[in-house]
């Protein structure tokens, strides 16, 4: 049983007027570094919950991106069922679902059209999986664009770590038949309060996107793109493949410390990974970089105390960040970023050596 303490921090966001909060999860994996085995078992014990109420039903998941892009992943492959995430990337020659998501810096969110189409009929019931479900109102929007889109036969759940929707927005998904699961329920009523109390004294670092920094790069075949809908085993079993393959390449010595670091919606991988290489007796820290720019503070009650703005590996005109690095024997940045950026491999790769000298690049394709 988990604690507020334990799965709650609050940010303080940059410039965004709609909600000045954000609810960090110390153990997702995502903005603060995490010891992987932790970030495991809290998303299992979610996956329990789902698995206990829909043992025999056929299900879709969806994973929320950015931030619950492993959650619905793991979610999935304890379910043994049909995966496909939410995105913000292109994907060409690729029709989508589109819909929105008010509060987010980045507030466009879509579906493979094409893929979601093939789901239904097949499955008994759609899974939305969430870090965090604050109103619920994202998830409703989705919910009206499939039933305009495929009919009012479908069923939906949500399953999130944390939720703090009021007894009005829980009303309004019962009435709907939309069922909830959660492992801890919080209230947001004093986040904002709590989160403009600190100031940004933190260190902020520019990185430099135009020189060359030296990594050792390879390239390691299996990827299965989760932006695509995927049958989570076989999914579950390349990420396996690009472990071996990993492990035969570097090798990894017990007590050895290793930071593992995925890429913005590329999370599960990162994490899958990392657990490995705990398992193989190493000290492991993972987080990912992401969209969302948080401010920081020198206070150390404030979870995030260094932000290092970077170019994305996606697209180089769009500006991302990666928060609290820590020193480490070895760095795997672990991407499926296929390779055309200089910019957003320049600039994470010297954020990186700021506090490392041996950093490695895996391209998952």
């Amino acid at each position: 049983m988990y604690k507020e303490t334990e799965l709650v921090s609050i940010g303080k966001r940059e410039n965004n007027k709609k909600r000045n909060f954000l609810v960090i999860n110390p153990l997702q994996g995502k903005h603060i570094p995490v010891r992987p085995g932790k970030a495991f078992e809290l998303f299992d014990e979610l996956a329990e919950i789902i698995k206990k109420e829909y043992g025999g039903e056929e299900l879709l998941v969806i994973g929320f991106a950015e931030t619950a892009t492993a959650i619905g992943a793991n979610t999935a492959i304890r379910l043994g069922a049909r995966y496909i995430q939410t995105t913000r990337e292109k994907i060409l020659q690729a029709e989508y679902i589109y819909f929105t998501e008010a509060h987010s810096h980045a507030t466009e969110q879509k579906l493979l059209k094409e893929d979601v189409d093939k789901a239904i009929g097949i499955v008994d019931r759609i899974i939305f999986i969430e870090d965090e479900v604050t109103t619920g109102n994202t998830i409703l929007n989705i919910v009206r664009k499939m039933e305009e889109r495929y009919g009012r036969n479908l069923k939906f759940s949500v399953a999130s770590i944390l939720n703090g929707m009021t007894e009005e927005s829980m009303r309004s998904y019962e009435e709907k038949g939309i069922r909830c699961h959660y492992i801890l329920k919080v209230d947001h009523e004093d986040y904002g309060r709590i989160a403009q109390q600190y100031t940004d004294t933190g260190n902020y670092e520019k990185c430099d996107i135009s020189s060359r920094y030296e990594a050792k790069e390879a390239r390691f075949m299996g990827w299965m793109d989760t932006r695509r809908m995927v049958d989570s085993l076989k999914y579950q079993k390349s990420c396996e493949t690009l472990w071996k393959d990993m492990k035969a390449a570097y090798g990894f010595e017990k007590d050895e410390s290793v930071l593992v670091i995925g890429t913005e919606e590329f999370m599960y991988p990162a994490l899958f990974i990392a657990g490995c290489i705990e398992n193989e007796g190493c000290r492991v820290r993972c987080h990912s970089t992401t969209r969302s720019p948080i401010q920081v503070s020198a206070d150390p009650s404030y979870p995030l105390q260094t932000r290092y703005e970077l170019r994305s590996m996606y697209d180089a005109d769009r500006i991302t960040y990666i928060y609290n690095i820590e020193s480490c024997d070895r760095v795997f940045i672990i991407t499926d970023a296929q390779g055309s950026e200089e910019t957003g491999k320049n600039s994470l790769i010297n954020a990186l050596m700021k506090k490392n000298s041996e950093v490695h690049l895996i391209r998952w394709c």
